[in-house]
C-alpha cells in the first residue's frame, strides 16, 4: 500500500524542536512513529518535503537515519525549509537505499507512477520578479517529472504527484499547476505545507477529477494518510 506524511521537520542533528509551536505537536514523533510501525517492508510511504531542519546534507544524516529505521519505502521531494537539498546527485549518494530523492524525475511502484517537485507560491500582479521566475521554474520541472511518469506508465496504474506547496489558490481555485495535472490525467495529488488547524484547508478535495490530499503531520493528526 502507499501512504503519505509530510511537515515533519527533524532535527535529530540540530536543536529546533517542533513542540515549541504549541500543543498540537507534544510527542508528535512518537505518534508518528506508531502509526508508521503498523506497516511492512512492502508498503511506500510519500513524505513531500520540509523533512529535516538540517542547513547542510550532512547534519541530516540522523534524520535520514530516523527515517531509515521505520518500515516501506520512502520517497521524498524537496520542501521550502530543505536547504539541505541541494546538489542532486550528493543526495542521492547520501540518502539510505529505502529513500528514494524525486528532482524532475518519476518512480513506479506497484499499482501508480509517483513524480514530484517542490512547487512554489501562486504568483500575483504584485508578486515579486524573483518569486515568479522561481514558480514557473518550478513549473518546469514538474513538466518534466510528469513526462518522466508518463514513460513509466503501465495499465492501470494511478499518476500521483508529490508536490510540497498547495497547488491551488484561495479556496481551491485552479492554477497551472492545476491546469497541468488535469492535462497529463494526474490521479491524485500529495502536498503539505499547511499547518494550524484554523486553517480552510481540507484534508480531501476535488479540483477537475484530481483528488488533492493534505497531509502535513499536524494537520492529520500525526497518522500516515492512506494513498492507494
Amino acid at each position: 500500500m502507499i501512504y503519505a506524511i509530510s511537515d515533519l521537520h527533524l532535527s535529530f542533528g540540530s536543536n529546533k524542536p517542533m513542540e515549541v509551536f504549541g500543543e498540537g505537536w507534544q510527542d508528535y514523533l512518537s505518534k508518528i512513529k506508531a502509526s508508521w510501525s503498523a506497516l511492512s517492508d512492502t508498503d511506500t510511504v510519500l513524505l513531500a518535503g520540509d523533512l529535516s531542519w538540517a542547513m547542510r546534507l550532512e547534519n541530516a544524516a540522523e534524520d535520514f537515519a530516523f527515517l531509515s529505521s521505520l518500515p516501506g519505502r520512502k520517497i521524498i521531494t524537496r520542501g521550502n525549509h530543505d536547504y539541505w537539498w541541494n546538489s542532486y546527485n550528493k543526495l542521492r549518494l547520501a540518502l539510505p537505499k529505502d529513500v528514494i530523492a524525486l528532482q524532475n524525475s518519476a518512480v513506479r511502484i506497484e499499482g501508480a507512477v509517483v513524480c514530484g517537485s517542490r512547487g512554489w507560491l501562486i504568483p500575483t500582479p504584485d508578486s515579486p520578479e524573483e518569486d515568479v521566475k522561481i514558480f514557473n521554474r518550478e513549473l518546469i520541472r514538474l513538466q518534466m517529472s510528469l513526462d518522466e511518469g508518463k514513460k513509466l506508465l503501465e495499465p492501470g496504474d494511478q499518476l500521483i504527484v508529490m508536490i510540497h506547496y498547495p497547488p491551488y489558490v484561495g479556496r481551491f481555485e485552479p492554477t497551472p499547476f492545476t491546469k497541468l495535472f488535469k492535462d497529463y490525467g494526474v490521479d491524485k495529488v500529495v502536498y503539505g505545507h499547511i499547518h494550524g488547524k484554523g486553517s480552510f484547508h481540507k484534508r480531501n478535495v476535488h479540483i477537475d477529477g484530481v483528488e488533492y490530499i493534505l497531509t502535513s503531520t499536524d494537520m492529520v493528526d500525526h497518522t500516515l494518510v492512506p494513498i492507494l
